[in-house]
């Protein structure tokens, strides 16, 4: 009987620890992506993501993980083929005064967040929602703007 026990704690684990883990990044890209570029200010990184083609009524721009961050993704006001995302790192000049009030003003960094998947300083990873799905998919080559 104790046998019996131990095997079914075996499968049990192995079950929950496999449900889990089922995020997998997309081989197909879920639009026509034009090339994705970032700049950088004293307020922090700012991500920019031109889309070509893009079906709005069947996909969502959710988020996007870049350089240790996370950052939802905003779609320009001008520019509807545009999405943008900015990350606070810190690098803005701070307020020193005496009355504290006044320093409540600075803004916090991003905190990091950990990508769901490994990418390199020049690849993101693009969370999208697709037919009420929570979906992944890596943009690679990010070029600097100069």
């Amino acid at each position: 009987m104790k046998f019996f026990q131990i095997i079914f704690s075996f499968v049990f684990i192995g079950l929950l620890m496999s449900c889990g883990n089922s995020k997998d990044l997309q081989k197909r890209s879920p639009a026509q992506f034009q090339q994705a570029y970032y700049n950088s200010n004293s307020e922090g990184l700012n991500l920019y993501l031109p889309v070509a083609v893009i079906q709005n009524n069947r996909l969502e721009l959710d988020s996007i993980y870049f350089r240790g961050m996370r950052s939802e993704l905003q779609q320009d006001d001008e520019r509807k083929n545009l999405f943008t995302a900015h990350f606070a790192i810190g690098e803005a000049d701070k307020v020193m005064h005496v009355d504290p009030r006044e320093e409540s003003a600075n803004k916090a960094p991003q905190k990091p967040q950990k990508s769901p998947f490994p990418i390199a300083d020049d690849e993101a990873v693009l969370v999208f929602t697709q037919n009420g799905k929570t979906k992944y998919y890596k943009i690679e080559g990010i070029a600097k703007e100069n």
